[in-house]
């Protein structure tokens, strides 16, 4: 059978084997910090997506946040259309070349398609990425926007939900400032997804794309001190609340506070940020580092650290390999580049030296329980089975927790769940007129695709809520 009667036939996932994006070798990338993935090329881009089997009710639609129509754009680049294919995906979301390559897509779109258990599922984060960078190279990413109506919104945070809410009201018209705390707009995507993952020159151009569409920024700004809510809901016609709203759960055993324990994301932000910072430098140099948690910024620090020239980077997390959180590829690649695991073991205490640093972490071996529907499995801790595992930096990455509305006046108005996260309607909508709010503030830590699914339906119901005041104006 020819490569294009392949192409065109219903069974061309059996013909063509699921291939990932070309990546460098695990002894090249883990001596840097630039990104390990390469792209596909065109022709092997439409094998990939003709694998896709255009089921009538497809589930990998369901499994993304955004309820991305998967299959049309899998059509479009299987038939070679790419720049087609690149205009549908970029119609239902924002900044897919940068989702394309955080998001955990194994839990998401790809764990949801029906070839998962019978082949491989379709490679949909790789031809997400191929196509966005397709667009780029061909100028065919739009930066126009509908004539300006003279309404002024205000999106506070430049995180992955500002900026989409900020992009999707510039498209229609509106004059958009988005407002943050920090000197580098991105949010997360700068201060904490590490550069070897998402390399920060595609946040600079998403970031320049949007200044094209006249999208302003005004950085550094002390939020509810210098800036209240009052003052912008004053000053514009809507507000959208939608910064970063987490914090690091803290590691609670004996020891916690021994030299030698660091924070996830200060150890990250090292190699992240631009900006110098004023803590000084967390050298783990020819040290060993054992990592505690399962989730993605576990693989982060772990990878981080062998780069760092860590002379082991180990991770402890309490439940099997099996039921770790992360991403399946951020595990596989932390193991190529020389990361150990130790799996079903809990830490109970940190032990220091006589100088009251880090020497070691006693931990607990875990029995995991059996499976409960749909749940996470529950472990329980073997009596009598404590050992030690030494350690120069111990590196706490056990996700975060949501951090609760700021009580300075003007947020008083406003209703609040039980942990103090803003109340929203189905519009994103507070219940203080002209607010708006999504994203980690509402929902707690999330996913990226949560706060862009939330930023769009807030910049739909605020072109709505602000319809009447246009067609006045």
């Amino acid at each position: 059978m020819s490569d294009t009667a392949k192409l065109n036939s219903k069974y061309a996932w059996r013909e063509f084997a699921c291939q990932g994006l070309p990546k460098r070798s695990a002894h090249e990338r883990a001596a840097d910090f630039l990104e390990i993935y390469g792209l596909y090329d065109e022709a092997t881009a439409r094998e990939q997506a003709s694998r896709c089997i255009q089921c009538p009710n497809p589930s990998c639609v369901n499994g993304c946040p955004l309820c991305n129509p998967i299959p049309q754009w899998l059509l479009l680049t299987a038939e070679g259309r790419f720049l087609e294919a690149a205009a549908v995906l970029g119609s239902v979301t924002n900044m897919a070349e940068i989702c394309a390559r955080v998001c955990p897509s194994d839990h998401l779109c790809e764990g949801a398609c029906l070839l998962e258990g019978i082949s491989s599922p379709v490679a949909i984060q790789g031809i997400e990425q191929f196509l966005t960078e397709y667009a780029f190279a061909h100028n065919a990413i739009d930066a126009s926007t509908a004539p300006p109506n003279g309404l002024k919104v205000a999106a506070v945070g430049s995180g992955p939900g500002g900026l989409a809410c900020a992009e999707e009201l510039a498209r229609r018209g509106f004059s958009v400032t988005v407002f943050d705390s920090e000197l580098v707009p991105g949010g997360l995507l700068v201060n904490g997804t590490p550069a070897f993952k998402l390399d920060k020159s595609l946040v600079q151009r998403r970031l320049d794309n949007l200044r094209k569409r006249g999208v302003k920024f005004q950085l550094g700004v002390k939020l509810w001190e210098e800036l209240t809510l009052e003052q912008l809901t004053s000053d514009f016609d809507a507000v959208y609340l939608g910064w970063d709203a987490r914090r690091a759960r803290q590691l609670d055993i004996p020891g916690a506070n021994l030299r030698g324990v660091v924070p996830a994301v200060a150890f990250l932000l090292q190699k992240n940020t631009p900006i110098p910072l004023a803590v000084p430098p967390i050298d783990v140099s020819g040290k060993r580092v054992v990592v505690l948690g399962g989730g993605d910024t576990a693989m982060d620090c772990l990878r981080a650290a062998i780069r760092y020239g860590a002379a082991r980077a180990t991770c402890v997390y309490r439940r099997d390999q099996t039921d770790m959180p992360c991403g399946r590829h951020e595990y596989e690649n932390a193991v190529e580049e020389g990361a150990h695991f130790i799996f079903q073991a809990a830490p109970v205490e940190v032990l220091g030296n006589q100088n009251g640093v880090v020497a070691a972490i006693r931990v607990v071996r875990t029995e995991m329980a059996p499976q409960q529907c749909n749940q996470r499995r529950a472990f329980n801790l073997l009596s009598g089975s404590e050992y030690e595992v030494k350690a120069d930096v111990v590196i706490p990455a056990l996700g975060f927790e949501p951090m609760p509305c700021p009580q300075s006046e003007g947020f008083q108005g406003l209703k609040l769940n039980s942990w103090g996260g803003i109340v929203v309607d189905a519009n994103q909508m507070t219940s203080r007129p002209k607010v708006f709010a999504g994203g980690d503030i509402v929902g707690g830590p999330g996913l990226i695709l949560h706060a862009v699914r939330d930023a769009r339906r807030a910049a739909l119901a605020i072109t709505s809520f602000l319809k009447p005041k246009e067609n006045a104006a």
